[in-house]
């Protein structure tokens, strides 16, 4: 017969749990954010990976040197070439602001446009005349304060740079010993739930898979070729325009927040080749963009388009950007078990070891 436990002693052994959990995130508390950021990465990967074990005879060790390689060429080389260029773009930028005098583009092409053109052109510089100049130079004193408020952040580069080493690092002993860390996490969920743990742990891999797919890839593809269209154009200080942009597009806002201002840019400045240039390119890039997204979510996991997207922007405002991946996965489980439980009918596995459900089965 177990002995029977009284309640001091049931106290007093969850307090020493609790209390040695909270401990352990304390002191890997430092680590998180990086060793999160490589489990992305190692978790979408994780096929490309072993295929190209079995291409190199299947030996482990060289299969992680070249995904070590990879993560280098791909994410610190690039990094650090676009720190690089950015702080020095930031020198230029502030030095820019503070010299620069702003003067107000004179607009004659207004004049060709039939019929409403004249009326727009007089409109235009009665307000440029009455209020436009005292506002822009109200406005030229502050520029350069918010570029210098910019540049004083970057202390926090060091750390960045810290945390980027520490994913690299993560990210290799995890491509090492990634099988015995997946049975192990997959004996904790079957234990913790027998019913549901494994559906709960591939359902969960996947809306990792297709956040990385459909919102990493795509919003820093859609940053850099809205990049090249700032180039091509004439913007200024395109680099930091496209390291605004690919955040932007990343946090879901869109390209069209960093263009839409630049083509007013260069139509105010009378540039209006390259404002139409990067216009059409504007409109290009946000059907592309929108194909993108839907297709690549569509492919790494069946639900709702919606129900990803607002996982996304929920987990990114309330954990920052490793919400990015914590939304999606939470909503997404929820949204399958909760629909399970409606219709009354479990998950079930098919031969690929995706989720499929009961009732889509062939009796």
């Amino acid at each position: 017969m177990p002995k029977h436990r009284d309640l001091p002693d049931i106290t007093l052994s969850l307090l020493f749990i609790c209390l040695m959990s909270i401990m352990c995130l304390w002191i890997l508390k430092p680590f998180i954010i990086s060793f999160t950021w490589g489990s992305m990465i190692v978790i979408t990967t994780w096929p490309l990976f072993l295929k190209i074990q079995r291409v190199l005879w299947k030996k482990r060790l060289l299969a992680v040197l070249v995904m070590a390689l990879t993560l280098i060429l791909v994410f610190i080389i690039p990094i650090i070439l676009l720190i690089n260029s950015v702080i020095k773009n930031s020198s230029l930028l502030m030095i820019w602001l503070n010299t620069r005098h702003f003067e107000s583009p004179q607009l004659y092409w207004l004049n060709t446009i039939p019929i409403i053109g004249q009326k727009f052109y007089l409109y235009y510089h009665d307000l440029v005349d009455a209020s436009g100049k005292t506002l822009l130079a109200q406005l030229q004193p502050y520029a350069g304060r918010t570029t210098s408020f910019v540049l004083s952040q970057a202390k926090h580069l060091g750390r960045f740079m810290i945390h980027l080493g520490l994913m690299l690092t993560s990210s290799v002993c995890l491509y090492w010993y990634g099988d015995k860390i997946g049975e192990n996490i997959q004996c904790f969920a079957v234990t913790v739930s027998p019913k549901y743990g494994q559906s709960v742990l591939v359902l969960g891999i996947q809306a990792i898979r297709a956040v990385s797919c459909a919102i990493v890839i795509t919003g820093c593809a859609q940053g850099l070729l809205g990049g090249i269209g700032l180039s091509i154009s004439g913007v200024p200080f395109a680099t930091i325009l496209t390291v605004v942009m690919i955040f932007s597009c990343l946090v879901q806002l869109g390209s069209l927040i960093v263009l839409i201002p630049a083509i007013i840019w260069l139509y105010w400045t009378g540039d209006n080749t390259g404002g139409t240039v990067l216009l059409i390119w504007s409109v290009l890039l946000s059907a592309l963009e929108t194909v993108m997204r839907s297709f690549l979510i569509k492919k790494g996991i069946d639900l709702p388009i919606i129900l990803i997207l607002v996982g996304i922007i929920g987990g990114l405002l309330s954990f920052g950007m490793i919400g990015l991946f914590i939304g999606p996965v939470v909503l997404s489980v929820s949204y399958r078990f909760i629909l399970s439980w409606i219709k009354k009918y479990p998950i079930f596995y098919d031969n690929d070891n995706i989720l499929i459900d009961q009732s889509k089965m062939k009796k």
